[in-house]
């Protein structure tokens, strides 16, 4: 199942020697990034916006990679960031990504962090009605919207119908209220949109009372298109537990997505005319993407320090153990494994080989890949392993120095006319 990357990536996995140089530069695994592919991913959601005629405004999901890089991208692109701690805020605004494109959320959100959004005039988006009590109690200037719980939902998340009521109510002196938001799970088109123009009524409602409520925003979820329509299928069509190592995965990610990004964007907008609606009202959209702006993004590379064979109904196959873990690639941690193939660097000849990867730890259960890729060759010690697309989520959301191992760095790689230069991350440094 190979992956749609980058031209970026495709110049790096073609380069004789780059790979070689950083790995043995780092001295273990590391992750690189494509900051000018999160610049052009921004671009593509502002052009849906303006397409549409839509005053709209896109926040990265931090969550979704730590990398500075990623954040100053947003800032060098008319993006802002959408933070849920004071460690997030803070490596937001040492990117130069100003206060007032903040979107602060999160639950039962501290003292700390309060205050500090509040001094930076960032956009809060409330969950419960004691954090309207704890902003007013700081006598600062604060601009919030209120997170509604959508309905039929058991989320732990938001604001249900009374306690909305009540928020609205207790709105004044220094808060005032930007308008509401919520997040649904999945990647459901209809809902989203229809949510949103239940949220332009909750808008036109509060401002019969004397807010501005100008601003809705619908979270993120927008999703990557990692593979195409055939592989996918065909996966899904003939999966079987011959194919993996231990038992399969029960709950994979929409590898291919026939509707991502800001193409689903534009479905949500157009859907019932959601972007009539809100330029007659006045609304500003405002969207929370992560994995969707890191797409192509960023790549995972390990080194090969181990290969045995193993063998399954007569039929061989290789176990690699890399230098790295699969904390390194969060989806195994969650049910699931990441499927699209990594890639086996440098390129050279050989007999396509069944291959599972596992990591350098000592439990049974960490391993990179169950799936036995098909690689186009055996692999050999001190071989690079290369996982593509693996800046959305995958890179740090579950990272651990578990046995002291060092984190993966992250390196930055920039392509100048000539050839492309890397540095470490303002994060690896």
């Amino acid at each position: 199942m190979p992956a749609y990357v980058d031209p970026i990536e495709r110049r790096l996995l073609a380069d004789p020697v780059l790979l070689g140089d950083i790995a043995e530069a780092v001295g273990g695994p590391f992750h690189v990034l494509f900051p000018e592919r999160v610049s052009l991913n921004i671009k593509t959601f502002q052009q849906a916006f303006t397409a549409a005629g839509v005053d709209g405004f896109v926040y990265f999901g931090k969550k979704a990679n730590k990398a500075a890089c990623v954040a100053r991208a947003c800032a060098e692109s008319g993006a802002g960031v959408d933070v849920a701690s004071t460690g997030e805020l803070v490596a937001a605004l040492s990117q130069g990504v100003r206060g007032q494109d903040l979107m602060v959320t999160g639950p039962a959100k501290s003292d700390e962090l309060l205050w500090l959004a509040a001094r930076h005039r960032a956009l809060i988006a409330i969950d419960a009605l004691d954090e309207l009590r704890r902003l007013g109690e700081l006598e600062l200037p604060v601009r919030v919207l209120l997170r509604v719980l959508p309905e039929g939902s058991n989320s732990r998340f938001g604001l249900d119908p009374m306690e909305l009521e009540q928020a609205i109510q207790a709105i004044s002196g220094s808060i005032t209220l930007s308008g509401f938001s919520f997040h649904l799970s999945g990647y459901d088109v209809v809902a989203r949109s229809e949510l949103a123009a239940a949220l332009v009524g909750h808008c036109l409602r509060a401002r019969a009372n004397g807010h501005p409520a100008d601003t809705i925003s619908i979270g993120g979820g927008f999703g990557v298109d990692y593979l195409d329509a055939q592989s996918w299928a065909t996966f899904q069509n003939t999966l079987s537990d011959n194919w993996f190592h231990t038992n399969p995965a029960t709950d994979y990610y929409p590898y291919h997505f026939p509707v991502p990004g800001a193409a689903m964007l534009r479905a949500i907008l157009d859907h019932q005319n959601l972007a009539e609606l809100l330029r007659d009202n006045g609304i500003r959209l405002a969207i929370e993407p992560g994995r969707a702006l890191l797409d192509r993004a960023g790549s995972s590379v390990f080194r090969i320090q181990g290969v045995k064979t193993r063998t399954v109904q007569g039929n061989p196959y290789d176990i690699l153990t890399v230098d790295g873990t699969s904390l390194s690639l969060s989806e195994q941690w969650f049910d699931s494994e990441y499927l699209p193939d990594p890639v086996l660097w440098p390129t050279r000849p050989g007999r396509l080989t069944p291959t599972c990867v596992g990591a350098t730890t000592c439990l049974e259960s960490d391993l990179l890949s169950r799936r036995r890729i098909p690689l186009p060759r055996r692999a050999h010690l001190r071989d690079l392993l290369v996982y593509p697309n693996t800046a959305g989520y995958q890179m740090d959301s579950n990272e651990s120095t578990f046995h002291e191992l060092p984190l993966p760095p992250k390196v930055v790689l920039h392509a100048a006319a000539d050839r492309l230069r890397w540095t470490l991350d303002a994060t690896s440094r």
